[in-house]
């Protein structure tokens, strides 16, 4: 028996229209998440996924929720269960709500304020993120010592993205391509995954306190100890942490091989974590919601 898990992407991988055509196809199936959606939010989360504008929703509060939304529709419609998940940062709430662990509400809940408050806590322009890429993670450390940026993400062997002050993440991107590494600023709102976070963490940790958790129906890899977690408790108690952690996705990814998984299905908008397992280790099976379901 082939040991299968399914991968959750994070922010960046939305885009309007997603979901739309699997809404026209399976309305009947499909419509009850987004109407559960829209009672929990207070907000047409459907009409602004299908519609746009592309702005707003491309902030972080519409982002996050939008893209959990989209991703637990896709897991319903593939009708299994994996032996293992993961999430690339939001989406370890995905994960979590798939599995049993939260309510779809109280995922959309908490993920809409995750999103809320990560923006609130470093004003617009102060704060940034770059992925480095042709560095060794040792390498992109070294500047980021040097430099008082942090490194926010391990996405695979060949890119690193840091985060922090903007001065201090221009600074270390002028390092890194010095030392012939690319330096590629992305388009975000504010330096996620770093210690500029800390107020979103701290008002997000009693929202998280007061929410119920349930034992998972599998497990889901946490992405602040890199293991695959069943107690609701210590999941509750990693997510308070998660917001300023790093995500080390390939060693995520390294983790769920060393535990047999053979095979890979990203369950989510776009193929971002499909392209990234190729990456990281080839003799994983990758593959897009798309080409695993018709």
């Amino acid at each position: 028996m082939v040991k299968t898990a399914f991968l959750f992407p994070g922010q960046g991988s939305q885009y309007v229209g997603m979901g739309r055509e699997l809404f026209e196809r399976y309305r009947a199936r499909v419509e009850p998440f987004y109407r559960r959606a829209r009672e929990a939010l207070g907000f047409d989360l459907q009409a602004l996924i299908f519609d746009g504008p592309e702005e707003q929703l491309k902030l972080t509060e519409f982002a996050q929720p939008a893209i959990l939304l989209d991703s637990v529709i896709k897991f319903e419609l593939l009708g299994q269960s994996p032996d293992y998940a993961a999430g690339h940062s939001l989406g370890e709430y995905s994960a979590l709500v798939c599995a049993g662990v939260l309510s779809l509400e109280d995922g959309l809940r908490l993920v809409h304020l995750r999103g809320k408050w990560m923006q609130e806590a470093v004003p617009v322009g102060q704060g940034a993120m770059v992925a480095i890429l042709k560095l060794d993670y040792e390498r992109v450390r070294e500047i980021c010592a040097q430099t008082g940026a942090e490194i926010a993400n391990y996405n695979s062997p060949e890119q690193i993205v840091i985060s922090g002050r903007r001065e201090a993440v221009l600074q270390a991107k002028e390092r890194a391509e010095a030392l012939r590494g690319k330096g590629i600023e992305l388009a975000v709102s504010a330096p996620f995954h770093s210690s500029l976070m800390k107020p979103a963490e701290e008002r997000l940790k009693p929202a998280l306190e007061k929410t119920p958790f349930s034992t998972p129906k599998f497990p889901v890899v946490s992405t602040v100890s890199g293991e695959p977690e069943r107690d609701p408790e210590r999941i509750k108690e990693l997510l308070t942490r998660q917001i300023t952690a790093q995500v080390r996705w390939t060693e995520y990814l390294l983790k769920l091989k060393a535990l047999g998984v053979q095979r890979v299905i990203e369950v989510g908008p776009g193929e971002v974590l499909t392209k990234l397992t190729k990456r990281i280790d080839p003799e994983l099976e990758a593959y897009g919601f798309a080409s695993v379901f018709s």
